[in-house]
């Protein structure tokens, strides 16, 4: 699996090379120089849909921890961490939720607790994905007038609902984390840090609590649908600074559909090549260059870039710190044990 990820990478980068060669150069660099500095406003201005996703998470965890010890500043924190893991990383997506979940019992939160409100999260957006990428669909065959695929799209998208649906069912009625962890145990033998990890029994019933009420989930989900739509204005803001202006109405649509492929193709890491090659397409659609269409995901990439890079630098530090100080208090009580020895001997 991970020489598959490796090696979609490394297709995507050159399919990356390959579509910036094909386009005029001149325009691509013409359109830097017109946007100029002013792109690095895409990165103040990303702090808003993300802290957007936040609030939804922070609904979620609320029940379990109503001390608030791990605010909306924690939360951001880690959420920017998840990220730039899921962005940057080759890890399918899945490598930023887990060490969301070990920064967050950082703050003393229960691990089972922390994991169902990723794991109701991750659904969420999963739904929040379909309504979006369906708003998209629906945008782009009023404003091109092209029915023909974009309605088997559309069509494809409504027929695979049931998938989300199924899911949430089996976490609110099913035991599936309590029967993994059965799985594990039979083939690593009995119990161990992974299957005490999983805690399966409490992690089921934490997330049949979160299923159980309504109000929080719509609530949750709603806060992610409008950082999903916030979101948008990137699009429309760094096309507007590039010199290629569209409607606001463009920009949803060019970054639902966009945000789909590159979901749908998650083993590609940073959906390299899939961004570029979804952007093309679709911005072709309703007018937008080719070369308009690459330079806006090299914009959205460099964003990523200065967004996510100072992001992971700042959980390596905090691990190295909390590293440091587990030998400092290792030391210590060994030290201490070795004074209270000699003290018994005397």
């Amino acid at each position: 699996m991970k020489w598959l990820t490796y090696i979609a990478g490394l297709l995507g980068l050159a399919a990356v090379i390959a579509m910036v060669v094909h386009q005029d150069g001149a325009a691509i660099a013409g359109a830097f120089n017109h946007a100029g500095w002013a792109l690095l406003w895409l990165l103040p201005f990303h702090v808003l849909p993300l802290l957007l996703d936040v609030v939804g998470w922070r609904i979620l965890l609320a029940p379990r921890d109503p001390q608030r010890r791990a605010g909306l500043l924690v939360l951001f924190w880690i959420a920017a961490v998840r990220e730039a893991c899921n962005r940057l990383l080759p890890v399918a997506n899945i490598g930023g939720e887990i060490v969301g979940i070990r920064m967050a019992k950082w703050y003393g939160i229960d691990g089972a607790a922390v994991t169902a409100s990723i794991v109701i999260e991750v659904l969420l957006t999963l739904i929040n994905q379909y309504l979006f990428t369906a708003l998209g669909i629906v945008l782009l065959i009023a404003l091109t007038q092209q029915i023909g695929t974009l309605d088997s799209v559309l069509w494809a998208l409504v027929a695979s609902l049931p998938l989300p649906v199924g899911l949430f069912m089996l976490l609110r009625h099913g035991q599936m984390f309590s029967r993994l962890e059965a799985v594990a145990e039979k083939l690593l033998g009995g119990r161990t840090r992974l299957t005490e990890l999983i805690n399966g029994k409490n992690l089921d019933q934490d997330i049949r609590t979160l299923c159980a009420s309504p109000l929080r989930l719509v609530g949750a989900g709603a806060w992610q649908f409008a950082g999903f739509l916030v979101g948008s204005f990137e699009t429309w803001l760094a096309l507007e600074m590039l010199g290629y202006p569209v409607s606001i109405w463009d920009a949803i649509a060019i970054e639902a559909v966009t945000q789909a492929l590159r979901h749908i193709v998650f083993i590609v890491p940073a959906g390299l090549g899939v961004q570029e090659g979804g952007m093309i397409l679709f911005g072709s659609m309703i007018g937008v260059p080719p070369d308009a269409s690459l330079v806006l995901s090299l914009a959205k990439r460099l964003r990523e870039v200065g967004f996510g890079v100072p992001a992971l630098l700042s959980w390596q530090w905090a691990e190295m710190r909390r590293l440091r100080a587990g030998w400092q208090n290792n030391s210590i009580s060994k030290l201490c044990d070795t004074t209270r020895t000699s003290v018994e001997n005397e």
